[in-house]
């Protein structure tokens, strides 16, 4: 080595490492440094300074300190750096470029590495080889690395981290359920599809009410879940069991957590914006009802009030028009809380009924599942069935286009609508395709509301009483103190029926002195009826087909004790 060039030089020693694959056989910063320190000083030279980070040189413009070292040396404050290899310095051809430009122009007069120099002099065809040769280490391994990835998305399991709720198993390289997180995750989903919270109330919630934490992973995680952090994860398909990968929607392998019908609700919910629609107040009802005057939304507003009578301060709640439309002069006059509640819960009287017809219901609909559960298996074996001839299609198709027999346009558009069958095919097959058992819990429930909404509103909190108004009844307005609304479509068949159902039972009850058979031959033309609408909601839940219909869930408390003089009816 020329050690003659180097005592009139000054160097800027520079240590790199990333944490990507190109640096895994890499040594490490603090051995590169001390290997340098050792040549430094065999070699007689001044280190000025030492340039360290730990960063990717594949792309430019990505290292401020690699950055803020040329800069220095161009203003003269040294002429030579010190590096373990060329391949520390630059992995692309925009940094090779300008160091080489440096080296020919002699504002770098050296590059030193543990195995040769590189001068100004020197043919500049040596210093583009090697730097050349780095580059191509990139594109290759960022091919192999691609071709893996690829590879890895066809076999159904989504390259890269998991998202929250989920895990990477390192041993098998899948996808599974986080046992700490799964079920919170999918408690978040079900928040957002009642309509009632926004993102930020569910992170509220999710953060300080239950300290859900983040994965934790070796420089990142096991913090509160962030607000884009909501927002992302209500916006990944990934929790129905596809994902998207080079812009295309794949089958994944990994167990989904919701169903497409679930995404596309929350979706709408988001709106286009991503401005959550629904609105979480302090007041049960805002958001829910607007002004039959102006249609504008109304507000509600808390006022105190001193009682001379006892020298209490009271707390009155009033809702009143937000009187915003600059077109209607509105004079709707505001309505009280416990005016609205009363007027509220004198509807879902309306639509109550006697535990006794609750039983008889619950009874008819554990008797339909078994029945359901061949139609079940028909529908699985048809899908297998269309899935198998939509595949043999998509043979068809590529061996036309071997053939030449369609064009390259045509062959790639109708190979786009195939792919795209087998994957909502094979969605559906992975999941409960068959909607019964939706139909039969959504029934279920609705039975359940009706027996026991009117008594859990009356003791409910707030947002006990706002799911239940939400899911009850749709389009609220107010017009002169008057409540107006459409009832729940599952609703209205209950409502057409139960009054004459409940009135006819109470005369069949003078019967009471009959024996257990005889009585429940008076009632089996009841018990018909009310068969018969159970079925008719849940046909009305089948034509509606929407699965993310929310009706809370109300606990099934103990069926009043029916007395041998009620003598109860039962379905054979």
């Amino acid at each position: 080595m020329n050690t003659s060039h180097k005592t009139h030089l000054t160097y800027f020693l520079y240590a790199r490492k990333s944490s990507e694959s190109e640096d895994r056989q890499v040594q490490s910063i603090d051995d590169q440094i001390a290997r340098l320190k050792e040549l430094a000083h065999s070699l007689g030279v001044q280190i000025k300074e030492m340039f360290i980070e730990a960063k990717s040189a594949k792309k430019p413009y990505n290292r401020s300190k690699f950055t803020e070292m040329l800069k220095r040396i161009e203003q003269g404050e040294a002429n030579g750096i010190l590096v373990w290899h060329l391949n520390r310095l630059s992995r692309n051809p925009v940094d090779s470029g300008t160091l080489g430009w440096m080296l020919q122009q002699g504002v770098l007069q050296s590059i030193q590495t543990v195995e040769r120099q590189y001068l100004p002099d020197d043919n500049v065809l040596l210093f583009s080889v090697e730097t050349g040769m780095a580059n191509q280490y990139i594109i290759e391994l960022r091919k192999a690395c691609m071709r893996g990835m690829d590879r890895k998305a066809e076999l159904g399991w989504k390259p890269g981290m998991a998202p929250l709720g989920y895990i990477n198993d390192k041993d098998d390289r899948t996808i599974k359920p986080d046992p700490k997180r799964f079920s919170q995750v999918r408690q978040m989903w079900d928040l957002m599809l009642t309509g009632n919270y926004t993102p930020q109330a569910i992170r509220k919630i999710a953060n300080d009410q239950w300290g859900f934490r983040t994965t934790q992973h070796k420089s990142i995680g096991g913090t509160q879940i962030p607000l884009w952090g909501i927002y992302t994860l209500f916006d990944n398909i990934f929790y129905t069991g596809m994902f998207r990968w080079k812009g295309n929607l794949l089958p994944g392998n990994h167990k989904p957590m919701i169903t497409m019908a679930e995404y596309d609700k929350v979706q709408a919910l988001l709106g286009k914006t991503g401005n959550p629609r629904p609105q979480q107040h302090s007041f049960a009802y805002t958001g829910l009802i607007h002004c039959k005057t102006c249609h504008m939304m109304f507000t509600a507003t808390e006022k105190h009030k001193l009682v001379k009578a006892t020298g209490k301060q009271e707390t009155y709640v009033y809702y009143h028009c937000s009187r915003k439309s600059k077109e209607v002069h509105c004079t709707n006059p505001p309505v009280g809380l416990e005016s609205l509640e009363r007027q509220i819960e004198k509807e879902l009287e309306r639509y109550t009924i006697d535990p006794v017809f609750l039983e008889w219901a619950l009874n008819h609909i554990d008797a339909e599942k078994a029945k359901a559960s061949t139609d079940a298996e028909n529908i699985k074996v048809m899908q297998q069935k269309a899935l198998q001839e939509t595949e043999k299609e998509l043979e068809n198709l590529t061996r036309m286009r071997y053939r030449e027999l369609i064009d390259d346009s045509d062959f790639v558009k109708e190979r786009t609508i195939l792919k795209d069958q087998i994957t909502k095919l094979q969605v559906h097959l992975k999941s409960d395709t068959d909607n019964s058992k939706k139909w039969d819990e959504l029934t279920k429930k609705a039975f359940l509301f009706a027996a026991y909404a009117r008594q859990e509103f009356s003791k409910g909190s707030i947002e006990v009483k706002r799911g239940i108004a939400s899911c009850f009844g749709s389009n609220y307005s107010v017009n002169d103190k008057k409540l107006i609304f459409e009832g729940a479509f599952w609703l209205l068949p209950i409502q057409k029926v139960y009054e004459d159902l409940f009135a006819e039972y109470k005369r069949l009850e003078l019967q009471k002195f009959l024996d257990t058979e005889a009585w429940n031959a008076f009632l089996q033309p009841l018990i018909l009826v009310l068969c018969t609408l159970v079925e008719e909601v849940r046909t009305g839940f089948k034509d509606k087909n929407d699965t993310t219909i929310y009706i809370p869930s109300l606990e099934k408390s103990e069926l009043q004790e029916i007395t041998s003089s009620k003598k109860s009816g039962t379905i054979i």
